[in-house]
């Protein structure tokens, strides 16, 4: 199926822009000419395309043609966009309560889940079609991790990764950059600074650990053996994530911490934030009805369905909520019978919107990122109760920011819940330090658009800009850690401490042996 939006008025006005030699995005100098993009979300998580769906539209804006193939429909409305929907309806699991439950395995998911796509994914006619055309488009743009599956449209193709989940450390080693296990979180790491010699010894095994676990014992091998079975020209996945030209980070050095960056690793973190703009009228009312006292808005994103909230949580914050003294706004699917009269519960919610009304005191969240991150924007403090992937990992950097707090659901409990939710608001050290972080945020020479839009058309520019990419990635791991230079080192010094020693011997030996003989000639 092809989702195609017909020009308008916007294209109206890129073509006028084009024409008088202006740019549509920020100060970005005119481009060469129209380049074509092709953006692949074929097994992406519906969360992960609110980080694409500005990028492309940048790109759309400047009067690039972007086609997007993807399993999710209604992509963007934006003109120069044509959508492919890939027709493959994947099964996805929202109780993710299970996985918090220990019942699930991730690892068994990530060996066993995907690599059975590659069979859906490559028996549709749309993903065939974009196959067999995909030397005719410029450059391509892919989520960098788990799609995989899609790897065969980026074999000798120049591609950009978007790492929707922020700075992944095994991503960055690929890429020729090791970050230090030292003071680096790995990607799904909640050790709280600071850390003693023990916990940067937890955390380097969590390092190579990931890395071992993804690339060479489950995900990776599994779906390379489905892809080598129908693409045998191709050389391995691995050896293909390693010949990106770029990769676009949703991350920013005022969110998490300043990271050493190669060339080839562009911050883009908060491209999906904007400014919030007027909210319904029902909103808008129960916020201001509110008063000073304000309002308290609960979410668990996308992935996560409030009916599949186990009756033992619901029961809490059913209960919790009604002995507040502020309203709550619930995002939550379906109804749900006890609430009392502060508490209003919608399906769907303009989330940003509501995050930039003053009259929102705190943020309750799965601490998924890219609701923190549109958190921080709006300077909202935040209240996470992590369930699993990177949650745990964003939800200890807002406790070690100060920029609010996190519960354990294990350890949830109606005064605990009420308890966190008031310091949060009545200790004022919480909104002064995300209104701070928030500042940081935002004073940028350029906006994440600017610098995805510019970075993308250097790439294709420059023929995939091999001058970006690091020498290091080329090395093999004992190369890169010198561990055979280490060696020869070593042998080095102990070939020398025998030659010296050797050669004292002798020297010892021949000054005895002309002692002895002028003795006897004495």
């Amino acid at each position: 199926m092809v989702y195609r939006r017909l020009p308008g008025m916007r294209l109206l006005l890129v073509v006028l822009v084009v024409m008088l030699g202006g740019c549509t995005v920020g100060d970005l100098p005119p481009r060469e000419k129209s380049y074509k993009v092709l953006v692949l979300l074929i097994t992406s998580p519906i969360s992960h395309r609110n980080v694409f769906i500005p990028i492309a539209e940048a790109l759309a804006d400047r009067g690039h043609q972007v086609d997007v193939l993807a399993s999710h429909p209604n992509f963007s409305t934006t003109s120069n966009i044509t959508q492919y929907n890939t027709g493959i309806k994947f099964a996805r699991n929202n109780n993710t309560f299970r996985i918090l439950e220990n019942e699930l395995d991730l690892l068994g998911i990530m060996k066993n889940v995907t690599p059975s796509r590659v069979d859906k994914v490559y028996q549709s006619p749309v993903v065939l079609e974009l196959y067999k055309r995909r030397k005719t488009y410029d450059i391509i743009l892919i989520d960098h991790f788990g799609n995989e599956v899609a790897f065969p449209f980026l074999y000798e193709m120049p591609f950009i990764t978007v790492a929707t989940v922020g700075m992944d450390p095994t991503q960055s080693a690929l890429m020729g950059n090791v970050l230090n296990p030292a003071y680096t979180p790995s990607l799904m790491d909640t050790i709280p600074p600071p850390w003693s010699v023990y916990h940067r010894f937890i955390n380097t095994l969590s390092h190579i650990s990931y890395l071992f676990f993804y690339y060479y014992w489950t995900f990776v091998p599994a779906v390379q053996e489905k892809i080598s079975a129908k693409f045998p020209e191709l050389p391995l996945l691995i050896d293909i994530t390693k010949n990106q030209s770029l990769t676009l980070i949703n991350s920013h050095f005022s969110m998490t911490m300043s990271y050493p960056l190669l060339p080839s690793q562009v911050e883009v973190g908060a491209v999906h934030c904007h400014p919030g703009k007027a909210l319904p009228e029902d909103l808008s009312s129960w916020i201001e009805g509110a008063g000073e006292v304000g309002v308290v808005y609960f979410s668990l994103g996308s992935i996560t369905s409030g009916h599949a909230m186990p009756t033992k949580y619901l029961n809490l914050f059913i209960e919790a909520f009604r002995r507040l003294e502020q309203r709550v706004i619930w995002k939550y699917e379906g109804d749900l019978p006890g609430l009392s009269d502060n508490v209003l519960t919608k399906p769907w919610l303009p989330q940003q919107d509501i995050l930039s009304d003053p009259g929102v005191k705190v943020f309750m969240s799965h601490g998924g990122l890219l609701s923190t991150q549109e958190a921080m924007y709006h300077a909202t403090p935040i209240l996470a109760l992590p369930i699993f992937a990177d949650q745990p990992r964003n939800a200890q950097n807002i406790a070690s920011k100060g920029i609010g707090l996190y519960l354990n659901w294990h350890e949830l409990s109606v005064d605990r819940i009420i308890t966190t939710i008031q310091e949060i608001i009545n200790n004022p050290e919480y909104k002064r330090s995300m209104q701070e972080l928030s500042n940081s945020l935002r004073d940028q020479l350029t906006t994440p658009k600017e610098r995805a839009v510019f970075w993308t058309e250097y790439v294709i520019r420059h023929g995939g800009a091999p001058q970006l990419r690091s020498p290091a990635a080329n090395l093999s791991w004992i190369e890169y850690l010198m561990l055979d230079v280490l060696l020869l080192l070593f042998l080095a010094v102990i070939v020398t401490f025998f030659i010296v020693k050797k050669m004292l011997l002798l020297i010892i030996k021949f000054i005895f042996t002309n002692i002895q003989t002028k003795d006897k000639l004495a």
